[in-house]
């Protein structure tokens, strides 16, 4: 596929999650611990979760559990009993769960600060909208790669919708690297102007999301997708160069 037929696509698939997915909003409390997410990129079900992430502004460890998979799923049927995704584990407070209306409401009642939205009690138009982003990626972050495996787990700044940021999710999956996902989800409407852009027009841009605080300390600009790789120590912003690099490196 093609750089602009990729991020095509993936511009229609965030258009269909119909603004899900991009704003973030403190949660009542961050957990000690990280969240554990055993999921695929390209499972509608588990879309719906990883958007609630980004709502609530959560981080989590991602366990790619790709179809063909060896690496998390039959860890998954030890831990749950069944290789059914997504699947959440809560170090903070042992709890375990499948089924991605109960994980939403999980974390909603567990660290937000508000009820779960409406919108997510409407099942059938939301899944049929995260069925949609997935169709449009003809399968894309569902199916295992060959690749070999980082000592340490990669870490990711992203947002659920964002469409450049997907593509390399996806890859991710397929190579079923685990990776830390860093929330940094829009807060304020200076968030929402292409970096280039906002560069130029606010020099002097202040981040209110915290993860957006840190990039912007640690590299900065603030930009999605930014790649951490500690087996290497490299650190790298852009779509198309990190799926050169996760190629190059571990397919």
């Amino acid at each position: 596929m093609s750089a602009m037929l990729d991020f095509g696509t993936s511009m229609l698939a965030t258009l269909s999650e119909q603004g899900r997915g991009v704003q973030s909003r403190a949660a009542a409390r961050q957990p000690e611990e990280l969240l554990e997410l055993y999921d695929m990129e390209g499972c509608p079900f588990c879309r719906l979760v990883r958007e609630a992430l980004t709502d609530l502004d959560l981080d989590a460890m991602i366990y790619p559990c790709p179809k063909g998979g060896t690496r998390f799923r039959p860890l998954v049927e030890k831990l749950g009993g069944v290789q059914q995704f997504p699947f959440l584990m809560d170090p903070n407070t042992d709890e375990a769960l499948y089924e991605s209306a109960d994980i939403i409401a999980y974390l909603y009642a567990t660290y937000g600060d508000r009820p779960a939205p409406r919108q997510w009690l409407t099942k059938s138009l939301h899944t049929a909208g995260s069925l949609g982003a997935s169709v449009l990626r003809r399968g894309r972050g569902l199916r295992a790669r060959e690749a070999r495996i980082p000592q340490e787990p990669l870490e990711l700044f992203s947002f659920e919708a964002s469409p450049f940021a997907r593509p390399v999710r996806e890859l991710l999956t397929e190579l079923e690297i685990p990776y830390i996902l860093r929330q940094t989800g829009r807060t304020q409407a200076m968030d929402w102007a292409l970096p280039a852009i906002r560069e130029r027009i606010a020099p002097d841009y202040q981040p209110t999301q915290r993860n957006r605080v840190e990039l912007l300390a640690r590299a900065g600009r603030v930009a999605v997708p930014y790649l951490i790789d500690p087996n290497t120590g490299v650190e790298m912003f852009e779509s198309q160069e990190i799926l050169r690099y996760l190629n190059g490196e571990y397919a």
